[in-house]
């Protein structure tokens, strides 16, 4: 009930402000937000300098739980273009972003990718793990909707947009092949990767690197005494190195974890911290989509080969 409150007052808030008068452009540019830093990383390395993007979600926020401040209303209220991931990742938004498409466009990046590409959920039938970025060559999918948002709505941009695309799809096709070429210098009976959520089912699909989350795709809920037992069996009965807390997500459970492999004889080390539903601050290589995914792979590949 508190949830429908809260969409209802904030749908209320947008709609009332979509009637005051505002200056939708600043300096000409095209006003672009964007949930989390790797949609809003796609967004500048298509358009540049050529709109003003923001980010609501920032390092280290839990798209998941996120909920819209005052100061993101303001945001909202004031871009040309919205883009969301999709697919329930911003849990708490959904409705919102689905009321504001009536007056604005708003747009979901994982829309018209085949279902067939994701990865469907065993909890939750007809619903699909929302955390595309980690395999990268569906990630260019997401990219490519980007542009095409992008020239829907500043046309006269259009061929800047899209050479900017096809240079920016050609570093990510470098980047698929660096990342498979990293994850097999581990031994295949050490390709296990072990986080603290359900983030990276794409990585290991694509990769070819088995993936167990503590926690389900979504972090709303709380893992259970049952999860961590059945986690610290699997860790001690494959005599894994390493388990991988988040930037996102609390050390609680995975320290939980360790703890259990240590009474159970089985020295297991936290090989470091993975960027998951976040990137690292912006302005610094984590902070950009390719670097957090180079990032990743690195602290992956050292603990485990």
């Amino acid at each position: 009930m508190k949830n429908y409150k809260y969409i209802f007052v904030l749908v209320c808030i947008i709609a009332f402000n979509a009637c005051q008068p505002n200056s939708n452009t600043r300096n000409g540019k095209l006003k672009v937000v964007t949930t989390t830093g790797m949609i809003y990383d796609a967004v500048i390395n298509i358009a540049g300098d050529s709109v003003d993007a923001q980010a609501l979600m920032g390092p280290g926020v839990d798209p998941h739980l996120y909920k819209a401040t005052q100061g993101d209303l303001k945001k909202l209220q004031e871009a040309n273009l919205i883009f969301y991931n999709g697919l329930h990742l911003e849990g708490k938004m959904g409705e919102v972003f689905e009321k504001l498409g009536r007056i604005k466009p708003v747009r979901a990046i994982t829309e018209n990718i085949p279902p067939s590409n994701f990865r469907a959920s065993e909890l939750y039938p007809g619903t699909y793990d929302p955390h595309i970025w980690f395999d990268v060559s569906l990630w260019k999918e997401a990219v490519k909707n980007i542009q095409k948002y992008l020239n829907e709505v500043d046309e006269k941009n259009k061929a800047y947009y899209d050479q900017n695309a096809t240079n920016y799809l050609r570093q990510l096709d470098s980047l698929h092949t660096a990342v498979s070429q990293s994850i097999a210098q581990i031994p295949e009976k050490q390709r296990l990767l072990i986080t603290a959520h359900d983030a990276f089912g794409y990585f290991g699909d694509a990769y070819g690197i088995e993936v167990n989350g503590l926690q389900g795709i979504s972090t709303l809920s709380e893992p259970g005494l049952k999860d961590v037992a059945d986690l610290v069996n699997l860790i001690v009965e494959n005599k894994i190195k390493a388990v991988f807390i988040e930037t996102s997500v609390s050390k609680k459970a995975i320290n939980a974890v360790v703890e259990g492999c240590k009474q159970k004889g089985h020295q297991v080390a936290i090989g470091g911290s993975l960027y998951s539903d976040a990137m690292g601050p912006f302005g610094q290589f984590e902070g950009t989509y390719i670097g957090m995914v180079h990032t990743n792979v690195e602290t992956i590949v050292n603990a485990l080969k």
